[in-house]
Order: C-alpha cells, then sequence, then structure tokens
C-alpha cells in the first residue's frame, strides 16, 4: 500500500510535523520512536525554512527508529530529500503567487522524476489565523479570511477538478486561531479527496474538533516540540473516533 492509499483508507488520521531546524538529534530520535510506539499514521518533515542543512540528517534519525511513512512537507520545493517515503507537492491555491502556484514545481519536476518518491499533488490553502505566519510571509501571499466560507469552499473545489489528490487547509505555524470548524466543514462537503488540516492544534480535544467537523488528518507541530508526553494522548483521541 503506497501512502496515498492510506490517506484514503477509512479512520481519522494524524500526522506529527517535524521541522529539522528545531530538534536536537537527541529529541528527533525521541519523537520517532515515540510515534512508533504511539502508532502515529504519518510523520511531515519541514519548514519555512531549512537553516542547518540537516534535512537528510533528520530523514536518517527518525528511520532508524520508526516505520511511520515519512512525507516530505517542503516550506520550498526545493527541500527535497530521496530519504523520505513521500512528498507533498503543494501548490499554494489559496494565493495569487504564480511561484507558489507552479513556477517553483517546474524546477522541481525533474528532480522529483528521478527522486523515486511518491508524489502527491496538494492542494495548499492558507487560512487567516489572527495574525502573520511565517508561512504567509514566506510565500509572500493572503490567506483566506476565515469567515469567507464561500471562497474556502470553491477553492478546494478548483484543487480537486485541477487534479489534486489532497487539500490541505492550514491556519499555519503558531497560529493563533485554528481553522473554523464551519470552514472545514464546507469544504469537506464539497470535495470527494482527503482533507488535511494544521495549525494552533494545541490539544486533542481540537484536533478531535477539527476531525468531526470534516478532516481526516489532523497536524500536530509546535505543541509537541514544546510538549512532546502529549503525543500518546492526541493518537488516542485521533484513533478513537468513531
Amino acid at each position: 500500500m503506497n501512502n496515498y492509499d492510506i490517506f484514503c483508507s477509512p479512520g481519522k488520521k494524524i500526522a506529527v510535523l517535524i521541522d529539522p531546524d528545531k530538534p536536537s538529534d537527541a529529541e528527533v530520535l525521541a519523537l520517532a520512536e515515540e510515534a512508533e510506539r504511539c502508532h502515529v499514521d504519518f510523520l511531515f518533515v519541514g519548514g519555512s525554512l531549512l537553516t542547518n542543512n540537516g534535512l537528510d540528517n533528520c530523514i536518517r534519525l527518525i528511520k532508524s527508529k520508526s516505520k511511520v511513512p515519512v512525507v516530505l512537507f517542503p516550506g520550498n520545493t526545493h527541500q527535497l530529500s530521496s530519504l523520505a517515503d513521500s512528498f507533498l507537492f503543494l501548490s499554494l491555491i489559496s494565493g495569487r503567487n504564480a511561484d507558489m502556484l507552479i513556477g517553483t514545481h517546474v524546477i522541481a519536476a525533474p528532480y522529483l522524476k528521478l527522486s523515486g518518491l511518491e508524489v502527491l499533488s496538494t492542494g495548499y490553502m492558507l487560512i487567516e489565523s489572527g495574525r502573520p505566519t511565517t508561512v504567509s510571509y514566506m510565500s509572500n501571499s493572503y490567506p483566506i479570511p476565515s469567515d469567507k466560507n464561500d471562497i474556502a469552499m470553491c477553492t478546494a473545489m478548483a484543487g480537486e477538478m485541477l487534479g489534486m489528490k489532497l487539500i490541505f487547509m492550514d491556519a499555519g505555524s503558531g497560529a493563533m486561531n485554528t481553522v473554523p470548524d464551519l470552514m472545514i466543514r464546507a469544504v469537506k462537503e464539497s470535495i470527494n479527496v482527503p482533507l488535511i488540516v494544521g495549525g494552533g492544534l494545541k490539544t486533542p480535544e481540537m484536533a478531535v474538533e477539527k476531525l468531526k467537523a470534516g478532516a481526516d488528518v489532523v497536524v500536530i507541530g509546535n505543541t509537541l516540540e514544546k510538549h512532546p508526553h502529549l503525543l500518546q494522548s492526541f493518537v488516542e483521541a485521533v484513533h478513537g473516533i468513531e
């Protein structure tokens, strides 16, 4: 089974986001070991900026302790590593920055073709979270206003019609507010591909709320950097949804 089949399989899922710039090697090893023990569904690896050239090393460390699928969640399409299992080929469909829609993808495509990675075309939608985030600044784009459910719904539909296999709604790293439940529900009811939601999910209860609103996968990042002991509680809450 490839990773896209896992995304599409029944049941709610959890992805843990690891930024190669932030944790120490020991912290990466500990988190990978705990992810394996708790049966995390995916380990997303990437960040808006990579300053230490540690992407390959981070993935090697993860794979030394875990068999959880490693999915690259790149801040840009140059963040490539053939050591991963899959690559979220993100097109920023919520913005109007041509480079983020298709420009950098043209440069990355031949490398991805040779890499052997499973390439997952993903419609990436930034949602306003109450304050500017790193990803909104780096992408030079405006997020979708959090009260404009119709814009989010139509954007997601367009992404699916363009052939994207996944839709990812993200409030951004360190978001003040999460993606609203009503918006998640409106988007989910308008598409037939898996829906990923991330940004600002600080507790298992918040993750469950987004999944019950319609998300198929939730992404947990900053919270686990500060409170890694919460991982088991997150996994149990997500996998306990009927």
